[in-house]
């Protein structure tokens, strides 16, 4: 069990407390109980559903459900990424897959392209001379065959 400052007065273990004997079979009011024995605290959501479950009671003293609902608006409220599952975070450079190709064409064993190839298969990003040794291995072996 954590330790919790002792000059603090606890609301939240007073309305689970308080929960608990206006309903001792509610198996919600258990289970926060329990979490909040083990953590010593509870999740925003947890807190929102106890909020919820509190209001519904009338003998408990409403500066409760008002502290309980000031802890909830302090919490950080996370949200879920907008991004699709399936969508790569990089997305191929066109110009790095025209200079690829055009330098595979002509010297389709060169080392350093291929593995340059294969990192733009995979989506992964480019570092900046990564990206100027192509314009150069384009420039070099390219202009050369012209």
């Amino acid at each position: 069990m954590m330790q919790k400052n002792k000059k603090q007065i606890d609301v939240i273990g007073k309305v689970l407390q308080a929960l608990y004997e206006h309903d001792t079979d509610s198996l919600f009011v258990m289970s926060l109980m329990h979490q909040y024995e083990e953590r010593g605290s509870l999740s925003k959501k947890q807190l929102e559903g106890l909020c919820a479950k509190a209001r519904k009671v009338e003998s408990l003293p409403v500066a409760w459900i008002g502290t309980i609902e000031a802890i909830i608006l302090k919490m950080p409220t996370r949200y879920k990424s907008t991004l699709e599952k399936n969508t790569p975070v990089f997305q191929k450079s066109e110009e790095a897959t025209e200079l690829i190709t055009a330098i595979l064409q002509s010297y389709p064993q060169h080392k350093r392209v291929l593995f340059l190839q294969a990192k733009n298969n995979n989506h992964e990003p480019f570092a900046a001379t990564e990206l100027d040794e192509l314009r150069k291995f384009h420039q070099l072996l390219l202009k050369k065959k012209a």
